[in-house]
């Protein structure tokens, strides 16, 4: 499978990308816009940046392509609409600047305190020793409105919480119990923000959100107020809040993101209460690696299908469900493509019994399990047409619930086939994806990495023979988990290192014991 990267990204990106065998790299970060439609003819995945856009004259020439990640959290670049169209998922990668967003906020919270840059300028550049001209105030005691209350915003307000000040938190989309839990209060009343000493935004860029702060909502705000925006351009009206910079209504912005990038003049940048950045939000060592480890890591998934981690496009509104959920959306398509990859007979029917709150979000985990069920099926399939394939194929699908006293929520996926029945379950332990019994073993492990399952006669010495021909393939073995039955059988999964072929899966099912022996790969 083709992948294309677009737009310059870390090394450590590129490596992984190198390690995957079946990814054929295509790096393209430094090629000509123009000349890139041509390169992405046959692309089935991409990763790109800002400086690329994915609009339909992009996604008109890769007649190949099935996912998109956008190495960032901003989608600005990408026209959703068109993308669903082709059934191409869009996914971005929204925590692993997360940090960064976080401790540049704060920078500026505190350069807005202190006047640090000018006071900097002023000793180096211009050699003046202006101590008396650098009269700060202290942020210990005065009020701190978080407009978005997610990630970041929650981060910064544990980190104002800390340096003393009072927190308000504006976010309609949240539990309340989210801001109150840290400490801080939550309002419904946006002009409870704009009476705040500090304002600053963490929202996406919306219909909503645009221009959210405007001559109107500076009126209302105190004289001396400080403004911070490190999220995206365009959430306060630019020239509205030069006018009040000008006049003293705004003591300070600190921005690190404009309406148009790149730019080197702006009326900002003439106004001595400013401190600008250049978009550096995501700029640290430690964010730009995690950042373009995501991305890597989330296209290789996707196009081998285990899941697509953080996909936008996606059949439900993510916008308006709960983290929790989309964890074990996550966690059944990854139940459903391990059995994909285990099962050889054609499917017949698919049952999805839930137990819990899960079970009110049947439709929607009937739907990602059946991606996963699907992808060694048939090709293309996506959120957006998985149960028409499954009608197509005459696999029946059906969703029930269930009893289980043993998990607060609980997904099993059972899958019919030719030559006999398929089981899986799962559900979250810690907040972490678990299966928890695999065709009718209790057993507990994490959906990841390469596996082994091996069933066998429960007799003693079989453990070790399993170890000794593994290790005759310098196979080395990560896990090892196993299961029994009363029926004197045992099933192991032995998650391993290195890749697993098909003479090495042979000589484990020739062992005496076998009875059975299955390989999956997420």
């Amino acid at each position: 499978m083709k992948v294309v990267v677009c737009d310059p990204i870390h090394p450590a990106g590129f490596e992984i990308l190198k390690k995957a065998k079946d990814i054929e790299l295509v790096d393209a970060s430094k090629t000509p816009k123009d000349e890139l439609l041509k390169v992405i003819e046959d692309a089935d995945g991409v990763i790109t940046r800002s400086p690329t856009p994915v609009d339909e004259k992009f996604l008109s020439h890769a007649k190949k392509l099935k996912a998109v990640v956008r190495a960032g959290v901003g989608v600005d670049n990408v026209d959703m609409e068109a993308a669903s169209k082709r059934g191409v998922i869009i996914m971005n990668v929204p925590t692993a600047n997360t940090l960064a967003a976080v401790e540049l906020t704060m920078a500026h919270l505190l350069t807005a305190a202190r006047s640090f840059t000018n006071a900097v300028w002023n000793l180096k550049k211009e050699r003046e020793w202006n101590r008396e001209k650098w009269l700060g105030i202290e942020l210990a005691g005065k009020k701190l409105g978080i407009i978005g209350f997610g990630n970041i915003g929650s981060r910064v307000g544990i980190r104002a919480k800390a340096l003393e000040m009072d927190v308000i938190a504006y976010d309609p989309y949240i539990d309340p119990s989210k801001a109150t839990d840290l400490g801080c209060k939550y309002t419904t009343d946006f002009d409870e923000i704009l009476k705040c000493d500090f304002i600053t935004v963490h929202t996406p860029k919306t219909k909503e959100t645009i221009n959210m702060i405007t001559k109107k909502e500076i009126e209302k705000m105190k004289d001396g107020v400080v403004l911070i925006n490190c999220a995206r351009g365009g959430l306060y009206n630019e020239e509205d809040v030069a006018e009040a910079l000008k006049s003293g209504k705004i003591a300070w912005l600190g921005i690190d993101v404009f309406n148009k990038e790149p730019l080197t003049e702006h009326p900002f940048f003439e106004l001595e209460n400013t401190s600008v950045t250049p978009h550096i939000g995501a700029n640290t060592k430690e964010s730009q690696e995690r950042i373009a480890v995501q991305a890597a890591q989330g296209i290789i998934e996707a196009l081998r299908g285990s899941s697509y981690p953080n996909a936008l496009n996606l059949p439900i509104n993510t916008a308006n469900t709960p983290e929790w959920v989309i964890k074990y959306l996550e966690l059944s398509q990854k139940m459903g493509y391990i059995l994909s990859q285990v099962i050889n007979k054609s499917i017949k029917k698919v049952k999805i019994n839930l137990s819990g709150d899960i079970s009110k979000e049947n439709k929607s985990v009937l739907t990602f399990a059946l991606v996963g069920l699907l992808q060694n099926i048939t090709e293309n399939v996506n959120y957006v047409n998985a149960e028409f394939i499954a009608t197509e194929k005459g696999i029946v699908s059906e969703t029930k619930e269930i009893k289980n006293d043993t998990y607060k929520n609980f997904v099993n996926i059972k899958v019919i086939t030719d030559d006999g029945e398929y089981s899986i379950s799962g559900t979250m332990l810690e907040d972490h994806p678990r299966i928890v019994e695999f065709k009718d073993f209790d057993l507990e492990f994490e959906p990841k990495g390469k596996m082994i399952f091996f069933k066998n006669t429960d007799v003693p010495g079989v453990i070790g023979e399993v170890g000794m021909t593994l290790a005759k393939y310098n196979i080395n073995i990560a896990d090892f988990r196993l299961g029994r039955n009363k029926e004197g059988q045992a099933m192991a999964v032995i998650i391993v290192d290195n890749d697993v072929n098909d003479e090495v899966l042979e000589e484990l099912g020739n062992l005496k014991a076998a009875l059975s022996v299955g390989y999956a790969e997420i």
